[in-house]
């Protein structure tokens, strides 16, 4: 019987940044989903504070060289790979170096969101799903933890990845973390996103891309939604449920991750090759 397969697409993991709770999903959840017997696949961004040599990321050349179109600008993809040993599993990091050489990782060091965050994000969501293309793997789940990973869901949804075969039957699952940033994201963002596809309402629910705001879009897009910290905005809690979502409220991990594996299996269309 084929494994079913789950993606992760993860904002950080340790060992390779600092623990946190976005970083601790991003080690433990895709390690307890694997040891159910599900087949598994990681990313996450090649930060500029994670450290290569330490962590001994190397670079995939044969999945490498694809060139991402933002604002009429080349972005060359860059695909790297590490090992976490004691899992047995491996994880993609996505790298540009127009995006993802500084030494910081959303925000800077007076502690402000880059202006550039827009476009970060639409490179890194493109980038797995142009990898993944590659890999010609196909995900019955997309997990998506922390914000930098939560715009996948738009790019699954509403537009032309949602026809790719490999794509057309996935599930997609969004994390609510205590990961709010103040501010927004630039007002040419919209823009950016209408090159990519959706429709009018979908713009105008990222006009104003604030947290709360980005991730009401993320959580309308998602068939299931997990509150992965018991800090989460409750007014996001209330929305994924006004809709409902299908919601996996917080819990302790050892009691929390069995449900996780449970929505995956009752939510996934099981047509795996």
């Amino acid at each position: 019987m084929t494994k079913a397969k789950i993606l992760f697409i993860n904002q950080e993991t340790i060992p390779y940044m600092k623990e946190s709770t976005t970083s601790l999903i991003g080690r433990y959840l895709p390690q307890f989903i694997q040891d159910k017997g599900k087949e598994i696949r990681t990313f996450m961004p090649r930060f500029g504070n994670v450290n290569e040599r330490r962590n001994q990321l190397h670079e995939v050349i044969r999945l490498s060289g694809i060139n991402l179109i933002i604002e009429n600008q080349d972005h060359p993809l860059i695909i790297k790979v590490a090992s976490i040993q004691p899992a047995r599993m491996q994880v993609y990091f996505i790298d540009n170096e127009d995006f993802f050489q500084r030494k910081f990782d959303v925000v800077d060091a007076k502690n402000k969101l880059f202006v550039d965050n827009d476009e970060r994000v639409i490179f890194f969501s493109r980038g797995v799903l142009e990898t993944i293309k590659k890999l010609n793997w196909r995900p019955a789940v997309i997990q998506c933890n922390g914000w930098f990973s939560s715009l996948l869901p738009f790019y699954m949804k509403r537009t032309d990845y949602k026809n790719n075969p490999l794509f057309a039957t996935s599930r997609v699952v969004i994390s609510l973390i205590d990961d709010d940033f103040a501010g927004q994201l630039q007002e040419s963002f919209v823009k950016k996103l209408k090159a990519d596809g959706g429709t009018v309402k979908d713009w105008k629910m990222y006009k104003d891309s604030s947290y709360v705001n980005y991730m009401k879009a993320a959580i309308s897009y998602a068939d299931g939604v997990i509150v992965a910290s018991d800090k989460v905005n409750p007014e996001l809690i209330s929305y994924a449920k006004e809709l409902k979502k299908k919601v996996i409220d917080y819990a302790p991990r050892e009691e929390q991750y069995p449900l996780i594996n449970t929505l995956y299996d009752k939510i996934m269309i099981k047509e795996e090759e």
